[in-house]
């Protein structure tokens, strides 16, 4: 107990009186890097492999500690074809990621305002889309993601990994496709999958007038922060569910000013981060 004391307390003398601004630098960008590695497997079964490797190395650190020489022999042996074991498990994560950096701002010439006109783009396609389905009285539920993840909802549909346009949109919608029956789940600028299945309301409160469509659209919203835009497919009428509530009709106007809300970055995605690991620490994100 005494060796462990002093080698906590040495460690503590070396953090606070041999400290350079080098060493703040270093442990900056290892931040960096791991903070960019959660976000990259947040939505992939690569989140609970890093999980696994990081427990086992606070089990390597305790064994050193307490003097366990087997165990730590056992994850010493494990910890040294480290790089080689991370290579092979996160394989899909190591090509994301190369590729994410190629595609990063610092090779394009893009500024504010080309991140704007795509934001405006997206949000006038999605808009073109809802007016023209309500016009036409064509049923839809589009399901936008916002902290709380929605993997589970998106892997009971089929994935498709596209971007939003207004065509591709009215064609998963129109009556008689194969995709036409079910949710589209939107993350961020990305239909991530069509025909998938949501929760319906527990409510006992929810009028009787509402179709299955609307159901699902609260129950969702109930169970996440998501936000539902929901098409009519009796009378055309646009509605939004937001935290268990529903809001209808939904004027163009009043649309428009919630697409700017969704599309528009308020928060550091450090804090956004924060937040998502805090929601699923108490209870899985769910409000």
């Amino acid at each position: 107990m005494n060796d462990i004391m002093g080698t906590i307390r040495n460690m503590i003398w070396n953090l606070t009186h041999r400290i350079r601004i080098t060493d703040l630098i270093d442990i900056l960008i290892v931040a960096v890097i791991i903070y960019e590695l959660l976000l990259l497997t947040r939505h992939t079964r690569g989140s609970a492999l890093l999980k696994g490797l990081f427990l086992l190395l606070i089990i390597a650190i305790l064994s050193n500690l307490l003097g366990f020489v087997s165990l730590n022999w056992l994850m010493s042996a494990i910890l040294q074809n480290g790089a080689i074991v991370l290579v092979i498990l996160f394989q899909p994560e190591f090509r994301k990621a190369l590729e994410r950096m190629g595609r990063s701002r610092v090779f394009k010439k893009g500024t504010r305002k080309g991140l704007d006109e795509e934001r405006d783009l997206i949000i006038s396609e999605i808009i073109q889309t809802i007016m023209d389905l309500s016009k036409r009285r064509v049923g839809a539920l589009i399901v936008f993601e916002q902290q709380t993840g929605l993997q589970d909802v998106i892997e009971t549909g089929t994935r498709l990994n596209a971007e939003i346009s207004a065509p591709l949109l009215e064609n998963i919608f129109e009556p008689n496709t194969p995709l036409h029956d079910g949710a589209v789940v939107i993350r961020d600028r990305e239909i991530m999958a069509a025909a998938c299945i949501l929760p319906l309301a527990e409510a006992s409160g929810v009028s009787r007038e509402l179709g299955t469509r609307h159901r699902a659209a609260l129950g969702i919203s109930e169970n996440t922060d998501a936000i539902v835009l929901i098409v009519s497919e009796e009378t055309g009428i646009v509605s939004l569910a937001r935290d268990g509530v529903l809001t209808r009709p939904l004027t163009v106007k009043a649309l428009e000013e919630l697409l700017n809300e969704v599309y528009t970055v308020r928060k550091s995605r450090v804090i956004r981060f924060l937040k998502t690991l805090k929601q699923e620490a108490g209870g899985e994100g769910n409000e």
